[in-house]
């Protein structure tokens, strides 16, 4: 069923502002926003060694400035969908961009860790409002039947940062002082301003419910509290029993929360949507895997840098070889998708993915460049064919009433989830170390937990082996056998 039939009034209004000429358009133009969060996600990971001693920072310790963009787009992410109904999905679009160039120039300026924590945070709540929009935006003018290939279009740009952003980045910390990787936000933001300008404006809800302050109350303790307190296990920098009381508050908060949330319609993050099966197998199945969306690049750079030696720019043009592959799948996935389903697709490659991941520990000193190339590319091939089926399928069973609220929620559960990524690594990689005795960083260090990172996905094959064979058939073309 077409997305039209679901909702013919939103339809055509969608369909009067969006020509299928401009259509076409809209995935690459919204997906700009996704760019820029991806290229800045990238561009500092790679950079972070560089960036820690020009602050007088222990690498690991900076990684504070990942966290706390992640915690404050999660914390944030509630809001976007009823500040979107509220003010208008283009307004907000615009505004979050603004406001994203500035904090980018404020980190740019930064002096100390405690002035670049700032600046990460106000950059997080803003891409909190402003990819959620973009994705509303190019949901709302697609048809269910055209969404996997906007899906895959939509997300070329992101797949363009991670390609160029460590590259981008190593020249930039090598060549240039490490300011520019903030302030290269201000062109990019400016480019994405003026493109915004062709983006339908989508119809704003004539009644917008009372914004829930009890909900994002709860949630926003509950992720502070458990991200920091992850944040902080296994090391010197909180005592044990602030640790384990920041777990408790969030455990304790996040009960609180879902028994707020349970029947109530109005709730800051709609948790009825995990019942629908595609969806949760997307999104909470989904999670395992995208663990290693801000992992990989994390360790990637600590494995080349301080364990192999390497300039940031010498292992960005090495990263930038699963950029590629990432590209180039882009255009295979949908016909793939279309051949074989969701479900096999799902399952077989989700087998591939984490055994691709685990093969970044076969990385030593000395070995050939080529090889390690190679291995790249084959995890990106793998990575972007089970990130692009995701998108799908997470729409695939979701009505036009709530895709604003789906997608804040998967926006949010990204978010999350990316942030306990890097604090799972680091903490995988502070025990490694402790274990081995290492009194610094080494690549031996590394290469286990690309091991433990990439077992770790298998548990997404929990979800997907419960799916039916038709999941996700009106976004596919297939039907069951």
């Amino acid at each position: 069923m077409s997305q039209e039939a679901l909702d013919p009034k939103l339809a055509a209004a969608a369909g009067q502002a969006v020509s299928r000429r401009s259509r076409s358009l809209v995935p690459l133009i919204v997906g700009s926003a996704l760019m820029l969060q991806q290229m800045e996600a990238s561009i500092i990971t790679n950079a972070l060694p560089t960036m820690a001693k020009a602050l007088g920072e222990d690498p690991l310790r900076l990684n504070m400035a990942i966290t706390v963009y992640l915690l404050a787009s999660a914390v944030f992410l509630p809001l976007s969908g009823w500040v979107g109904d509220r003010f208008g999905a283009k307004r907000v679009y615009l505004a979050s961009m603004v406001l994203f160039a500035v904090s980018s120039a404020g980190c740019g300026l930064s002096q100390n860790l405690e002035q670049l924590v700032v600046g990460r945070m106000i950059q997080g709540a803003a891409a909190a409002m402003m990819a959620p929009v973009a994705r509303l935006v190019l949901l709302r003018s697609t048809p269910k039947s055209e969404l996997v290939s906007a899906l895959s279009i939509y997300t070329m740009p992101a797949v363009f940062a991670p390609l160029a952003g460590p590259a981008l980045g190593g020249f930039i910390v090598t060549y240039f002082d490490w300011r520019w990787i903030f302030f290269i936000n201000l062109p990019l933001a400016a480019i994405s301003i003026l493109l915004a300008t062709y983006v339908p404006d989508i119809p704003k809800e004539k009644h917008v419910p009372k914004i829930d302050w009890t909900g994002l109350a709860l949630t926003g303790v509950a992720l502070a509290s458990l991200v920091f307190a992850l944040e902080n296990v296994g090391r010197a920098f909180l005592p044990g029993w602030q640790v384990a009381a920041l777990f408790a508050l969030g455990v304790v908060c996040s009960l609180l929360y879902w028994r707020h949330a349970r029947g109530n319609p109005n709730a800051a993050v709609d948790i009825s949507l995990f019942k629908i099966p595609t969806y949760a197998a997307a999104t909470i199945g989904g999670a395992f895997q995208r663990l290693l969306i801000s992992a990989t690049p994390y360790l990637l750079a600590i494995l080349l840098q301080i364990g192999f030696g390497m300039t940031a720019f010498a292992a960005g043009l090495m990263v930038m070889a699963s950029g590629l592959a990432s590209l180039f799948m882009k255009f295979v996935a949908p016909p793939l998708i279309e051949r074989f389903g969701f479900r096999n697709l799902m399952i077989f490659n989700g087998v591939a993915f984490g055994l691709s991941i685990m093969m970044y520990a076969l990385f030593r000193p000395g070995m050939a460049v080529w090889l390690m190339v190679v291995i790249l590319a084959v995890g990106g091939l793998f990575r972007s064919l089970q990130f692009t089926v995701l998108s799908g399928l997470g729409f695939a069973d979701v009505s036009s009433a709530q895709m604003s609220r789906a997608s804040t929620l998967t926006s949010m559960a990204v978010q999350l989830v990316q942030t306990i990524g890097v604090t799972f690594a680091t903490i995988l990689l502070h025990a490694n170390a402790r274990l081995r005795g290492d009194g610094a960083l080494t690549w031996q260090a590394v290469g286990p937990v690309f091991v433990v990172m990439g077992l770790v996905t298998m548990l997404s094959l929990f979800w997907y082996v419960r799916m039916p064979k038709d999941a996700g058939a009106s976004l596919s073309g297939r039907s069951s056998a």
